[in-house]
Parts: C-alpha cells; sequence; structure tokens
C-alpha cells in the first residue's frame, strides 16, 4: 500500500536519490544494474529514490521502459524507503506515467516541466492539475528550466489537494524565500538544482535535497543533509569543497553531462550505468580522465575497468 500524503511528506526531509537508468552498450534497459544500483544506494543510507527522474533519462524512455524502471525500484527497494516516479511530456501521456507509476506501487509523484516551453500560466496550471487528477498519490512539481512559479501561481498550485511538496531546480533563493512566504508550510521545500548547494538551500529553509551523487558516494550525500540539519554550514562547506565542488565543475562543462558525468563516475567506481541515449552526449576521453582525478581527490578510489 502507497505511503499517505502526510507520511510521504515526513519522509521526503532527507536525501532523494535520483538513480541513473543504466543502459547496455545497444541502449537498452540493464534492470538488474539498476537493481543492484539501487541496494547500493540504500545501503549508502538515503532517505527516498526518484525513479525515472533527469538523471534517470525519463525523457528518453517510452511508456513501457518507464513502467519496467518504476516497478524494479519499486521492487528492489521493497517498502524500505519512499519510491517517487517521475512524470512529464505532456498532459495526457503524464496523466498515462502518473496512473501507471501508482499501479506499479510508487509512493509519489515528481511532475517534471512538460514539452512546450512556451506554455502560458493558465495552461502549465491546467497541466499539473491533469497529471495531479490521475492519481491519489502525493505529487510536487518540479520548477526547472522555463518552468517558473510566481506567488500567486503557487498559490493556485497548491490548491490542488495533492500536491504536497515543491522541488526547486532554479537556484534563485530569493525567489526561493519569496515562494515559502507566500505558501508557508502547506508545501514541504526541496532543493533541487544539485549537491553544491545544500548549504543555500537549508539556509533559507528547504527540509530535503534532491541527489544526484547519491548514485556513487550515497554516504557523502546524507552526510551533506545531516550537516545541513545540523546547522553546521562551515563543516558543510568543506565536505562540499572536498567531494562535491569539483565534480559540479565538471558537471557544468558541456550540455548533457548532468547525466553522463554521473554514470562516468559510476562506471570508475565499478557500478554498471552504461551509455546515455542521444540527445545527450557521453564523457569524452578526456574528460573522463579529469573525472578520474576529481574523484581521487573526493578520497574514491576509481577502478580501471569500464563495463561498456
Amino acid at each position: 500500500m502507497s505511503l499517505s500524503h502526510a507520511e510521504l511528506r515526513s519522509r521526503l526531509e532527507g536525501v532523494i536519490a535520483f538513480p541513473v537508468t543504466p543502459f547496455t552498450a545497444q541502449l537498452e534497459l540493464d534492470l538488474p544494474a539498476l537493481r543492484a544500483n539501487v541496494e547500493f544506494m540504500l545501503a549508502g543510507g538515503i532517505h527516498a529514490l526518484v525513479a525515472a527522474g533527469g538523471t534517470g533519462e525519463l525523457y528518453s524512455l517510452t511508456p513501457e521502459e518507464h513502467r519496467q524502471v518504476v516497478r524494479t525500484v519499486v521492487e528492489a527497494v521493497h517498502g524500505r524507503v519512499p519510491v517517487i516516479a517521475g512524470t512529464g511530456f505532456g498532459s495526457a501521456l503524464g496523466r498515462l506515467l502518473a496512473r501507471q507509476a501508482e499501479e506499479a506501487g510508487a509512493d509519489g509523484i515528481l511532475m517534471l516541466p512538460p514539452y512546450y516551453v512556451n506554455a502560458d500560466p493558465e495552461g502549465l496550471l491546467e497541466y499539473y492539475r491533469h497529471v495531479a487528477g490521475a492519481t491519489s498519490l502525493g505529487v510536487f512539481p518540479y520548477s526547472r528550466d522555463w518552468v517558473t512559479f510566481t506567488p500567486a501561481t503557487l498559490r493556485k498550485l497548491t490548491d490542488i489537494p495533492n500536491v504536497i511538496a515543491y522541488k526547486d531546480g532554479q537556484g534563485d533563493l530569493r525567489a526561493f524565500s519569496r515562494l515559502q512566504h507566500a505558501v508557508g508550510d502547506r508545501l514541504l521545500w526541496l532543493g533541487g538544482v544539485g549537491d553544491d548547494m545544500v548549504g543555500g538551500y537549508f539556509a533559507a529553509g528547504a527540509k530535503g535535497f534532491t541527489s544526484s551523487v547519491a548514485n556513487y558516494m550515497p554516504q557523502v550525500a546524507v552526510e551533506l543533509f545531516e550537516l545541513a540539519k545540523a546547522g553546521d554550514f562551515a563543516r558543510l562547506r568543506e565536505v562540499t569543497a572536498q567531494k562535491i565542488q569539483g565534480f559540479y565543475d565538471l558537471r557544468i562543462s558541456r550540455r548533457g553531462y548532468e547525466v553522463s558525468m554521473v554514470k562516468e563516475a559510476m562506471e570508475l567506481l565499478g557500478h554498471q550505468a552504461g551509455p546515455v541515449r542521444p540527445p545527450l552526449v557521453n564523457v569524452t576521453a578526456q574528460d573522463r580522465e579529469r573525472l578520474r582525478a576529481t574523484l581521487d581527490h573526493a578520497g574514491l578510489r576509481p577502478v580501471t575497468k569500464i563495463h561498456r
């Protein structure tokens, strides 16, 4: 049975890991690798998982592949932590993905931006209403790229009963604070730009954050959360500088690297992740060596074998 809205919200206060979707060399799903990677993250202490999110290459998946990925994560987790499923595309396909995720046993829905990048604010609201109305699960919008919310728009969004949280992917902490002032604790506030922004988000009122580095160093992601929750921002800055910042410098160096750098780090550390699907690009040989040095600086020990 899926979690209630209140229980799901309480259990999102922590590290929400975004597992990659592993592919074979032929760009087919590698579900055994996904199960193994989920177990690795759970052993590291993460608090929730998002199956088929942005880092999981949602927009490259067919509806059937999405169903398989969500079901595989649900089965691997076996109730130990909440499982959130990503949805997106348009209202019809978003509703389909939300319904089938609930049927597969997910506990919540992360609503990524729709395909149309010039939507009117009212049309955007209708998109979220349609997707949220397709499921009884707790849902939360993900503000990223061109999807931004004004305080007035977010107030309207909170009229949807099963909207329980808000994931910010803009990194504008002034706007983040204004939204909180407008809506208050009606929503759970989540940082979603990256592990390098945890300190700023928690200082601004976030209670949890989404992590991509949890794919290959979940204990570090959990350490960031514990330091932020305790208000130890001095130590948080030290850990970020030593173990996080170099990776994010590489991650933003080329479009598409936000996913392929995570997969490459996993491969270098002995986890099966495989290539990315186009239009994302795989890491170049030169950048792989820069990543290897970055991982070594973070105290990790890259292996020599790459699975693909």
